[in-house]
């Protein structure tokens, strides 16, 4: 996939999008998106992605370098528990998945491979799979998920 190639670019690269610097008076949320859209995506630590996946910036680029982390940490910590990162990926605007078919396909072998889905994920999984039409099982991804 040709979004992972671009590690040492940012977002404001690829997107061609500038930004106009925060206001003076912005949240510490908000200076800090726009300060890490000027990060290089090789550059991004986990709580970076889960910032600004949680505020769905840069979702094409961003999402496939999540699964990377999900991949091998399903449940990755960011900054406030265990698996805040695979929260809020699942919780993506479901209209990017249309965009990264193979990503939440990716993204839902990671989700169906975990033994339960821990309480406090298990909605944000839910909206998932209706989000993909999917009731437990899809795209060759055997068994059920555990609520």
């Amino acid at each position: 996939m040709s979004r992972l190639l671009h590690r040492d670019r940012t977002l404001e690269e690829l997107d061609g999008v500038r930004w106009p610097d925060a206001p003076a008076d912005a949240t510490g949320l908000v200076r800090t998106v726009h300060a890490l859209r000027h990060k290089k995506l090789g550059e991004l630590t986990v709580e970076d992605l889960r910032t600004l996946i949680a505020q769905d910036v840069g979702l094409p680029f961003l999402l496939p370098l999540a699964l990377e982390v999900l991949r091998d940490e399903p449940l990755a910590e960011a900054r406030y528990y265990e698996g805040d990162l695979l929260s809020v990926v699942l919780r993506s605007d479901p209209a990017v998945w249309a965009q990264l078919p193979d990503v939440a396909d990716e993204l839902l072998t990671v989700v169906s491979g975990l033994p339960e889905v821990e309480a406090h994920l298990a909605g944000d999984a839910a909206h998932f799979l209706a989000s993909r039409g999917a009731a437990g099982t899809a795209h060759g991804v055997a068994g059920p998920l555990h609520f």
